[in-house]
């Protein structure tokens, strides 16, 4: 084997997954067809879900000082983050570039093996592992892993070699999306709906703009390279009135609203993450989010089955949680994308949508779709919390080596492995898992400082999975604790 796993992009996706699984010791090669970084950024931004998977990992001090806002959107519709957020907000302005480096720094810092002017051709997967055919400077060969991962963007060749179904809608639009220098124009942070179509401008820092143009009815187009600034321009001078032509392009692209999601996201050996699995209209920043979660979900699951501590069936749950994400994704971006891209017929859905957000519930249900802040998975019945994200807690340990250290539950996700948070000061049920402690760390702690425990009165005791999200709790779960560590974790030694 060259490595137990081989990753193809070197994506936020591609380069998530593999400090994940480089976190748990796994071997990993990444593979990217581009000699180096681009320094271009399909997206900008980071959602308030994602916030918390970096600061779970340690990664947010990577990225300096970063602008938050609790304000996002839905189709245009302003919508609040605020009551959903329990520590983070939105980064608004974080390239994805300055992602990616952050990303690729903590991969090769944790020995990841990421290997650029590296193309991937095609795979043949033998049952007992994966053969990747690359093509290099020095021509072609092959590599040998356990498993494969395409992240390899919306034309992944992983996907139409490996023979995935990528059902859906074509595209029925062009828009395009510029980085400008020597043009002053005013923020459009939302998207701003005008006679004939949608416009957005973005002030990035440094002189720099972005814009975001899609004229209603403009087809989509097949093409080769980028479209000309030139087209960019008078696109915008039509929507607008306004003559941007005399900035700088940065750099310059063409998207659609396709919305395609493969069927399965793993084919025996071979799995999808990312762009490759789902692409959509790129309505608030969601796929670069999206696809980031998808690693941040798979990377401990396969770890744990490449180690052999867990059966492959957790493979299985990959498909079943994340699935169901990107088909909500689908299903509110292509809702966004009539809101946004609609013409005057769509306008009273617009004023209905926005009387309906003055109530709680439904401004909770549209933020917590826009920012992942509603995600659940199936853990079992009994408690709220089962299957959500754990909550930031502030804690002091209790015994120990060193006592009364103060800590939090995000900070005890930092090593990448399950935790069970016993807050009870219970020997018997820290025993218990005593079968489990090469997998997961047990930690005695109580909750100290201000604030509400969010939804944690009364809980005596918490399984965490790597991932962040609740698996197990005292009083409310009605599996007891060795039935959900042997679900998540495998059997006990």
């Amino acid at each position: 084997m060259d490595a137990s796993v081989i990753i193809v992009g070197a994506g936020p996706a591609g380069l998530m997954l593999a400090g994940e699984l480089r976190l748990a010791g796994i071997g990993v090669v990444v593979l990217e067809r581009l000699p180096g970084r681009t320094g271009e950024s399909r997206g900008i931004g980071l959602a308030p879900r994602t916030m918390e998977v970096f600061d779970q990992r340690g990664l947010l001090g990577r990225f300096g000082d970063v602008e938050t806002s609790e304000q996002g959107h839905f189709g245009g519709i302003p919508v609040d983050f605020g009551p959903l957020i329990a520590v983070h907000g939105a980064a608004r302005t974080v390239p994805q570039s300055v992602t990616e480096s952050v990303l690729e720094d903590w991969a090769r810092d944790l020995g990841a093996d990421i290997r650029r002017g590296q193309e991937f051709v095609s795979l043949t997967d033998h049952g007992d592992a994966v053969e990747a055919r690359v093509r290099g400077s020095a021509g072609e060969r092959t590599l040998r892993a356990r498993y494969l991962v395409g992240c390899d963007g919306g034309r992944s060749v992983v996907r139409k070699d490996a023979g995935f179904d990528f059902p859906g809608t074509p595209a029925t639009t062009e828009m395009f999306l510029a980085d400008l220098r020597g043009v002053d124009l005013e923020p459009r942070m939302v998207a701003d709906r005008v006679s004939g179509g949608m416009v957005m401008a973005n002030r990035l820092g440094e002189g720099i703009v972005r814009i975001v143009v899609g004229e209603r009815g403009a087809p989509p187009r097949r093409r080769t390279g980028p479209p000309d600034f030139g087209e960019v321009a008078d696109a915008w001078k039509r929507l607008t009135g306004i003559d941007i032509s005399h900035a700088e392009p940065l750099w310059v692209s063409a998207f659609g609203d396709a919305a395609r999601q493969v069927t399965e996201y793993r084919r025996g050996r071979v799995l999808l993450a990312g762009d490759a699995a789902h692409i959509h209209l790129p309505a608030g920043g969601q796929g670069m989010n999206t696809g980031i979660q998808d690693a941040v979900n798979l990377g401990w699951k396969l770890a744990a089955v490449v180690r052999g501590t867990a059966p492959e069936a957790l493979l299985d749950t990959y498909h079943g949680e994340r699935h169901e994400i990107g088909r909500r994704l689908l299903a509110n971006t292509r809702a966004q994308s009539l809101l946004l891209l609609g013409g005057d017929e769509a306008q009273p859905l617009r004023d209905v949508l926005g009387e309906l957000t003055r109530y709680e519930d439904v401004a909770r249900h549209l933020a917590g779709k826009a920012s992942g802040l509603d995600i659940r998975y199936d853990a079992g019945s009994g408690h709220p919390l089962l299957g959500t994200r754990m909550p930031h807690l502030e804690l002091r340990r209790v015994g120990g080596a060193r006592p009364d250290r103060p800590t939090s539950s995000t900070e005890l996700l930092r090593a990448g492995r399950g935790v069970l948070l016993d807050l009870a000061d219970n020997p018997h049920l820290r025993r218990r898992a005593d079968g489990w402690t090469d997998r997961i760390d047990v930690v005695t702690a109580a909750p100290h400082g201000p604030g509400l425990r969010h939804g944690l009165e009364g809980a005596a005791a918490v399984l965490v999975r790597p991932d962040g999200h609740v698996a197990w709790i005292a009083p409310g779960s009605r599996h007891d604790l060795p039935m959900a560590l042997e679900r998540w974790f495998g059997p006990g030694r």
